[in-house]
This record gives C-alpha cells, sequence and structure tokens, in this order.
C-alpha cells in the first residue's frame, strides 16, 4: 500500500494533541513559516496546559505580522487568549511596541504563563541539537548575563562556556510551500528559518502546505525536509 500522509482536514491534523503537549511552533514574526491553519485549529481543539516552544511568542496581532487576508493575523497569541498555555520557551517573547503588548505579555504580567528566555542562535541549535539526538552542548552565549545564572560552566581555550540542553517536542507545527504524498516538503523564502530544524525534533510533525503533488512530482535536490521527519500533511484551501 502506497505511503500517503495527506490529512483532509486541519482540524483532524491536531485532533490528538493531548492536554499538557510540548509544541514546537514555526515563524520568524513575519508570514514565513507560520502555521495560520494548524494554530486556529489548535485552537479550536482546545487541548490546554501546553509548552510552546517558538522564537516569538506572538507578534501578528499586534504589528499585522502572518496575516491572512481578510482575517484576523493569527498566531499563537490566539492560544493564549485561550487560555490554552502553560508555558513558552523563546527568544523574542514580548511585543517590539510598548504602547502595544502581545497576548503573552499582558498574560506573563498577570503570572497566568511561564517563560524560558533564550537566545536566537542558542534557540536553533538547542531544537537542532534534540532533533540530531545530542543531549545538550556548550556555548559562550549568555556567560556572564542573568541567561547563564545557574547553569555548568566550563572554560575551554581559556573561554567560560555554559551548558544547553536539547529541546524536543510532542507535535511541531510547520509551514510548507510544496509537498508530496509521501511527505517530503519544500520551504519558500523566510519560511526556512525554524522549520527544517523543527520537523527533525518533535515526534509527530505537521506541516501545511500551499500544494500537494504526487510522489516525483518535486525536484529531489529542492527538497528542504525529507519525508521521513514529516508525519502529516495538510493542503490549505486555494
Amino acid at each position: 500500500m502506497a505511503i500517503n500522509k495527506v490529512i483532509p482536514t486541519f482540524g483532524e491534523a491536531v485532533s490528538d494533541i493531548p492536554d499538557g503537549a510540548t509544541i514546537m511552533i514555526d515563524g520568524f514574526a513575519g508570514p514565513g513559516g507560520t502555521p495560520q491553519n494548524l494554530i486556529r485549529a489548535l485552537r479550536d481543539h482546545g487541548a490546554k496546559d501546553l509548552t510552546i516552544i517558538s522564537n516569538t511568542a506572538g507578534l501578528a496581532s499586534v504589528i499585522g505580522f502572518g496575516t491572512i487576508p481578510g482575517d484576523r493575523p493569527v498566531d499563537m497569541g490566539i492560544l493564549v487568549d485561550n487560555e490554552q498555555v502553560r508555558g513558552v520557551v523563546a527568544s523574542f517573547p514580548a511585543s517590539p511596541s510598548p504602547s502595544r503588548p502581545n497576548s503573552y505579555e499582558r498574560a506573563y504580567k498577570e503570572g497566568k504563563v511561564e517563560l524560558e528566555l533564550v537566545p536566537q542562535g542558542t534557540l536553533a541549535e538547542r531544537i537542532r541539537a534534540g532533533g540530531a539526538g545530542i543531549p545538550a552542548f556548550y556555548t559562550p552565549t549568555g556567560v556572564g548575563t542573568q541567561l547563564g545564572d545557574g547553569k555548568e560552566t566550563r572554560i575551554f581555550d581559556g573561554r567560560p562556556y555554559i551548558l544547553e540542553y536539547a529541546l524536543t517536542a510532542d507535535f511541531a507545527l510547520l509551514r510548507g510551500h510544496r509537498a508530496d504524498t509521501l511527505g517530503n516538503v519544500v520551504y519558500r523564502g523566510t519560511s526556512q528559518n525554524f522549520n527544517s530544524v523543527m520537523a527533525m525534533a518533535a515526534r509527530t510533525t505537521i506541516a501545511e502546505v500551499d500544494a500537494i503533488v504526487e510522489p516525483g512530482g518535486l525536484d529531489a535536490e529542492a527538497v528542504h525536509t525529507p519525508a521521513i521527519y514529516i508525519t502529516r500533511i495538510v493542503q490549505i484551501a486555494d
């Protein structure tokens, strides 16, 4: 029987995400890489007590990034508003505008959500390490700052480094451009940011894409994430 990872609806694709799950959600503050339809389906699904690993903690609703035409900008902020999020691991949890705080900022100040702040490069490497089976690594980033407080430190070639642990997740929600039915995925433009590393670091990886083709319909040299890392794909309606 041929492998076919296509799921007909976004709701079905996220229907088994349980309360308490850890979820990686791609996005870089702009439309590239933000799986807006999967996020909205997760909101409707209602799973609670979630830990979200993402570059930001939601900027679309503040500065208009990642907008679906004719709809409210969608990002993980709608999960915060729906009281589904317990905590966030992110590099940029706050809005760039102090006068326009995002949903996560407001919830954090009210003591409703937790935060683990991670430098952006360290975040990418922690996710990559998780996908590669590397449990931890040393980095000079954060040494001598509050981000390094309480972390194991070692000296290499006369320079201090702190120990950072890999990140993995139960699920990853990604945004691709094209995929085949086997699950090979191609990204476009800025959607190449965290998608590839997150796909490798989650037990179940779900991607929404603009188009799905039959096997052989993608240029093999252009595939960014091989099918082995993709569990489900959903096509965005025209």
